[in-house]
């Protein structure tokens, strides 16, 4: 793997089109980060890209691509899409994906209830999303579980957040990068969550935000209290 350091390393958002993923480009591309937005269609992407260029400056370091371009155009690489369609696309991608890369991973397996609402999550046979896309990509690539309980809607919007981020990975490097990521987000606050097994937990928590903002109309996030100012990045 290159240097952990991100700055210099361009950050592939997969699926970035959708608001969890316009909300990352923007909240990086403001942080100084090279971006490149993915999506199926590279029109739609350059078009995304173009959007987050007029709120951010002619400075921004964004771009737009087809998925598997936009793959083989960085190794660190975020997903963002809805879980019934992470196994197929993560299969697609597979051959852009360089040894070395990192994929961080904030796929939720939700179920929708009635008014197609999603009030919980699924059974996963491998034991979370983030451990079945572990099995997916080839082997040298990194899965980091992160980003699940962040608002897309506040993402998008200019004031800081006041959240934190959980990281879990096997790979501690790569943890380490993925919460200097999140800590370059104004308001948010990264800690290590350990093994990637233990994104089971942290996915399960999504649904009960989910129903939590649903029922009081809000922006739900989480802040983990206790810890020593050491735990947190």
């Amino acid at each position: 793997m290159n240097s952990s350091t991100p700055g210099a390393r361009p950050i592939a958002i997969i699926g970035g089109t959708g608001p969890a993923g316009m909300g990352l480009a923007l909240r990086w591309a403001r942080a100084g980060e090279t971006v490149i937005i993915g999506s199926r269609d590279s029109k739609r992407a350059e078009q995304a890209a173009a959007t987050i260029q007029q709120r951010v400056g002619p400075d921004a370091g964004i771009s737009g691509m087809e998925n598997s371009a936009a793959c083989a155009a960085a190794d660190i690489l975020m997903l963002t899409i809805p879980f019934e369609g992470q196994a197929a696309l993560l299969k697609q991608l597979k051959p852009a994906m360089t040894e070395g890369s990192i994929l961080i991973d904030a796929t939720v397996p939700l179920a929708a209830s009635l008014g197609g609402r999603a009030s919980r999550t699924l059974g996963v046979w491998q034991g979370s999303a983030a451990q079945q896309a572990a099995e997916l990509v080839p082997k040298g690539v990194s899965v980091v579980a992160a980003f699940h309980n962040v608002s897309a809607e506040l993402l998008n919007g200019d004031a800081p957040l006041d959240c934190d981020v959980i990281v879990c990975s096997d790979d501690p490097d790569a943890a380490q990068l993925t919460q200097e990521l999140a800590s370059k987000i104004a308001g948010v606050r990264a800690i290590d969550g350990g093994k990637l097994e233990n994104a089971r937990i942290i996915e399960q928590i999504t649904a009960l935000l989910i129903g939590m903002n649903i029922r009081h109309k809000g922006h739900a996030g989480i802040r983990i209290t206790g810890l020593p100012s050491s735990a947190y990045r």
